[in-house]
């Protein structure tokens, strides 16, 4: 099948079709964080099974999902990207650069964040998801940024492998970030780097 990958300014119509793909993961196992030393040893985090498995629907914590891009952030500054088979939408991303209020931007000029990234289940492990990462990728490059990052918990295994698999560092392991979110209170913060310098 040909997959084509466009980098295109949304319309909040085509922003509502993006979001009717679901952003969900069976949670089967996760991450847990052993100190070594109370920490100045070193964290190893230990992969665990859940004692139930569950599905998880980020969508769920946000109600509004990609929708709300438009008017709660100057997206001027995105990257935002579609992944289609035959003109139908089958994934995307989003990717967050200079844009005051973005917490995993952390202020730096020189930083770009994938703030988003679905594809249709039946359409998953068929490469759709590295080909929108590597869009990303060539994009975060474009404006000249040192890293790319991104958020995500410890939960979600498979977005773990998959972002090591691109060749990205673990460089944030927050186990009380989420505390004040009742939701997610339990999960921890894992945020992944991806150095954009050397291959650039």
């Amino acid at each position: 099948m040909e997959i084509t990958i466009s980098i295109s300014s949304l319309t909040r119509s085509q922003l509502i079709d993006y979001g009717k793909i679901p952003m969900k993961v069976t949670v089967t196992s996760r991450f847990v964080p052993e100190h070594v030393n109370c920490g100045l040893g070193g964290i190893i985090l230990r992969e665990e099974a859940v004692p139930q498995p569950y599905e998880f629907d980020y969508d769920a914590l946000d109600k509004e999902g990609p929708t709300r891009w438009l008017t709660n952030f100057q997206t001027a500054n995105w990257g935002l990207f579609t992944a289609t088979i035959n003109g139908s939408l089958i994934g995307g991303a989003a990717v967050a650069y200079n844009t005051p209020g973005v917490h995993m931007l952390f202020g730096r000029n020189d930083l770009a964040a994938l703030w988003d990234i679905r594809v249709l289940p039946e359409y998953k492990r068929k490469g759709i998801g590295s080909a929108l990462f590597r869009s990303a990728v060539k994009w975060a490059k474009e404006r000249n940024c040192s890293q790319l990052s991104v958020e995500t918990q410890n939960i979600n295994v498979p977005a773990c492998r998959f972002y090591q698999k691109q060749g990205g560092e673990l460089g944030v392991i927050s186990r009380y970030q989420y505390l004040n979110e009742p939701a997610i209170a339990d999960q921890i913060m894992l945020i992944w780097y991806l150095s954009l310098i050397a291959d650039r």
